[in-house]
């Protein structure tokens, strides 16, 4: 059967008697109107249903959405993608982060008097979203704005953890590149170190990789389509930085339950409500 016959066939069986639009533009607006807020996830039963868009025409057009950017497929249904959140203002959805980890940022610096960073994971590199600390923050050589390679840096391996290994190989496959001889050297053993990091619940823990004076301990900040920024705490290499290791974690979670709080924070996945 071709797909125009199999879209007639759904809309012969479609209980719903609504008329719909006759247009591509105005089938994809119909499926966009749906997502009214940056957290908005649905399936595409839900959309199909919530449209009156035949299930095949629903799943067709939503590919296409997802091949442009407009919309993400996670294994909790679609969301908002990258050119959808940047139209709407891009940066808010930093200014979400950055506004949800603050006081934990906070508490971090008066719990352990060290540097506390909060990045994001930008192709190969992760980008620093906020700084906090004493003196010892001039001797860290890093800036809010600023960047710095994800696969020697306590961020970016704790957030390169949670992607597909495929995907971490496409990042950062050609800048994987020596920064000190600490450095990881190839995907193979960045891939042996990122499974560390999960059999850690998420803990990176890095010492003299990017810069030889100095070491962290960071974790991801996990929401329902992968890790949407880290935390790290900062300190001269030689600290001891496993007893502050608890902190971090504790303060990621409690970040990604005020950022989503309809996400199973041990699965990861939407919450059904009936």
């Amino acid at each position: 059967m071709s797909a125009l016959a199999m879209e007639q066939a759904d809309v012969t069986t479609s209980t719903t008697t609504r008329e719909l639009p006759p247009s591509m533009v105005e089938r994809m607006t119909l499926i966009l109107d749906l997502f009214t807020e940056r957290q908005t996830w649905l399936t595409l039963e839900e959309i199909a249903r919530s449209t009156g868009l035949p299930r095949s025409t629903a799943h067709r057009i939503l590919d296409q959405l997802v091949r442009l950017d407009w919309l993400e497929h996670a294994s909790v249904g679609y969301g908002l993608g990258r050119r959808s959140l940047v139209l709407g203002g891009g940066s808010a959805e930093h200014a979400d982060l950055r506004s949800a980890a603050s006081p934990y940022l906070h508490d971090l610096l008066l719990r352990t008097g060290a540097v506390i960073h909060l990045g994001v994971l930008e192709g190969a590199r992760v980008t620093y979203l906020d700084k906090l600390g004493g003196r010892f923050a001039t001797t860290v050589p890093s800036r809010v704005g600023g960047s710095a390679p994800a696969h020697c840096t306590g961020l970016g391996k704790a957030m390169l953890a949670w992607l597909e290994p495929e995907h971490v190989d496409a990042r950062v496959g050609e800048e994987l590149r020596p920064r000190t001889p600490s450095t990881i050297p190839g995907l193979e053993e960045l891939h042996v170190e990122l499974a560390r990091i999960r059999a850690r619940s998420g803990l990176a823990l890095e010492r003299g990789e990017c810069f030889p004076e100095i070491a962290c301990v960071a974790a991801a900040v996990r929401g329902p389509r992968g890790p949407v920024g880290a935390i790290s705490i900062v300190a001269a290499a030689g600290t001891a930085l496993e007893r502050v290791a608890p902190l971090v974690l504790d303060a990621t979670r409690r970040i990604a339950a005020d950022l989503f709080p309809d996400v199973d924070p041990l699965s990861r996945r939407l919450h059904v409500v009936d």
